[in-house]
């Protein structure tokens, strides 16, 4: 089995390459088939570690939206400036959006797959993602209203995500947004979002 020479136990080989084959096919069009051919196992291995395909495919996407929640973790450096931690959270987040394209849209509900982990990921995301956001925000404007905190959080998710999602749909876009477009991106529009917000020299 070609990875467990590398240091992965047979189940993380197969969770590894449901992960790979999610990158790059999506998480609705990996099938057992293609499964057991990257991990090179058969198929009674995977029945035996996971049971079904679903029950695999949902490990994996647990995995990978747990990595997602990291990425909150940098919004409690208060080390850095509140903007230089909002714009390194949005890095962070379009890296892993970069990564798994497909994964927003499952994220989102609005893939043709369901897995048990977007309920988590969705309760994380109002008990614990939307605060640390809105708090940063509240760091940078002093605006304390929550409703507004909330639009300004889903405007500037917009703002940056859009592109990539665009980009996603027009398949024949010759340049599509790296990190370093994405980065300026982010400065581009920090500069004009939040310039009434700077002090006065």
């Amino acid at each position: 089995m070609s990875n467990c020479a590398e240091g992965l136990s047979t189940k993380q080989n197969i969770i590894q390459a449901t992960l790979e084959l999610i990158k790059t096919e999506g998480a609705d069009q990996v099938t057992l088939r293609k499964i057991t051919a990257a991990a090179k196992v058969n198929l009674a291995l995977v029945n035996y570690y996971f049971g079904s395909k679903d029950n695999l495919i949902n490990e994996a996407l647990k995995m990978l939206l747990t990595s997602f929640q990291a990425n909150f973790s940098v919004l409690d450096d208060t080390s850095l400036d509140p903007k230089e931690r909002l714009k390194a959270f949005l890095l962070q987040y379009v890296d892993s959006v970069l990564l798994y394209p497909g994964m927003l849209h499952e994220v989102l509900g609005k893939g043709r797959i369901t897995f048990e982990s977007r309920q988590d990921f969705t309760s994380f995301m109002k008990t614990t993602g939307f605060g640390k956001i809105s708090g940063t925000l509240e760091e940078i404007t002093g605006e304390t209203d929550t409703e507004i905190l909330y639009i300004m959080m889903m405007q500037i998710n917009a703002a940056v995500l859009f592109p990539l999602v665009l980009s996603k749909q027009i398949k024949h876009l010759e340049n599509r947004p790296d990190k370093e477009a994405v980065e300026r991106q982010i400065d581009i529009l920090f500069e004009h979002y939040f310039a009434k917000y700077e002090p006065l020299r």
